[in-house]
């Protein structure tokens, strides 16, 4: 049978964050006098939980007053801006709407603190398609993906493993679906650097909402 239920991530996966997040984060760094980072590194982040990925680069001591920072400009959604600078990927809305249709129960499982991650999802008009939406804490308890899929999984009564496909693009969300013994789709679209996937080793690599609609409707071996 196909899977019952199927988790996605949100930042590179459902959507494109990046232009609000770096926009924040640049802020953050300039306002607490930190120096810019470079392309690479700025891409390097986008995804896992700023309590994983922040502190190799900027210290244990100076990380609550760039998340601070970060939380005041991210946000400030007036004029869109901030968090709301953000845009679904093409396929994305079909690929939820097909799914729903066909009576899979669907939930969110980011690393993206759940407070932000509702009204986002509802201002892009996605909200409606999901069971549950789960993300990190704000004061980070849930800084990892594995926490986080456990909290959804548990919301949506802890179906069978076997039963469950997250679909991600970064390879935190491949390790954190099997901590948990769920296969993963990978997205190519998203924010993974180079190689990054491969070693994740993903049960399946999508470049399309197309392709991953394709392994969502095939029976799970």
């Amino acid at each position: 049978m196909a899977p019952g239920h199927v988790l996605f991530d949100l930042d590179g996966t459902l959507s494109d964050s990046a232009p609000g997040i770096l926009a924040a984060l640049r802020h953050a760094f300039a306002v607490t006098g930190l120096p810019p980072m470079d392309a690479a590194t700025e891409r390097s982040i986008l995804g896992p939980p700023f309590y994983e990925s922040l502190p190799p680069l900027i210290g244990d001591e100076r990380l609550p007053e760039v998340i601070a920072a970060y939380r005041a400009h991210y946000g400030d959604t007036t004029g869109g801006g901030g968090m709301f600078n953000t845009v679904a990927y093409p396929g994305v809305a079909e690929l939820l709407a097909d799914l729903r249709a066909d009576g899979v129960r669907l939930g969110v499982a980011t690393s993206k603190p759940e407070v932000y991650a509702i009204p986002i999802l509802e201002h892009l008009g996605l909200a409606q398609y999901f069971d549950t939406i789960g993300g990190d804490a704000l004061d980070g308890s849930l800084g990892t993906k594995a926490l986080v899929v456990g909290v959804v999984l548990e919301r949506l009564g802890n179906p069978d493993p076997g039963d469950v496909v997250m679909v991600g693009d970064r390879s935190h969300d491949v390790l954190g679906a099997r901590a948990h013994g769920v296969d993963c789709a990978a997205v190519t679209w998203g924010y993974a650097v180079p190689g990054e996937l491969d070693a994740a080793a993903p049960r399946w690599t999508c470049a399309t909402a197309t392709e991953v609609a394709g392994v969502l409707r095939a029976p799970v071996l």
